[in-house]
């Protein structure tokens, strides 16, 4: 199986991550399926899939629900760490920081890209909230779909984007005997990043 060797590795991780995940790309069924872990002010853990929309040098954005669990969360302890698992590839991403909400044109775009089912289902949800059944879940979406029955289904104000800014990354590469490749860049206090080979 293919090694991970630091002179291979680009000096950026951002550039590192799109090379990874243009591959991953190729063949992984949903390789923006990240999971996503926040913690409570005072620490407890909660962990959830989530899609990644977009990796820039400013980070990597996700859209939610303001008011969901993870929302709330993210408010309340603005870190968050998050984990992409590419199983053909035998690979893991790796990146924490901190985590801020984007602003209302970045929401607005992310929003709309989203196909009108997921609009309606995202406006017609408490996500997060207890619901009395699955039928008050499907009224409360055909309430959405009819008050909205074109393409213009606003975004919600308890709906937007936040952008998670890692201060660390970890690339994985699985090896045989699962004598596997971790490296892990670090910020160097310079503006710049060091890369530093983890034991597996």
């Amino acid at each position: 199986m293919e090694g991970l060797h630091e002179r291979d590795v680009a000096a950026d991780p951002v550039e590192q991550f799109r090379a990874w995940f243009a591959e991953a790309g190729e063949s992984e069924r949903q390789p923006d399926a990240m999971a996503l872990a926040t913690a409570t002010r005072d620490g407890a853990p909660s962990v959830r899939m989530v899609l990644l929309k977009s990796a820039d040098e400013r980070g990597l954005s996700f859209g939610t629900n303001f008011d969901s669990r993870k929302g709330r969360e993210l408010d309340d302890n603005p870190r968050a760490a998050v984990t992409f698992h590419w199983v053909g590839r035998h690979r893991q991403v790796r990146a924490e920081g901190r985590v801020e909400r984007l602003p209302d044109a970045e929401s607005d775009a992310i929003w709309h890209a989203r196909p009108r089912g997921a609009r309606l289902a995202a406006a017609a949800s408490r996500q997060s909230e207890p619901v009395a059944d699955r039928e008050a879940l499907e009224r409360a979406y055909a309430e959405v779909d009819a008050r909205f029955p074109g393409e213009n289904v606003p975004r919600p104000p308890s709906w937007g984007g936040y952008r998670l800014i890692p201060d660390a990354w970890e690339f994985w590469q699985g090896r045989d005997n699962r004598l596997h490749d971790r490296l892990r860049y670090e910020q160097d206090g310079e503006g710049g990043w060091r890369v530093v080979r983890l034991s597996p």
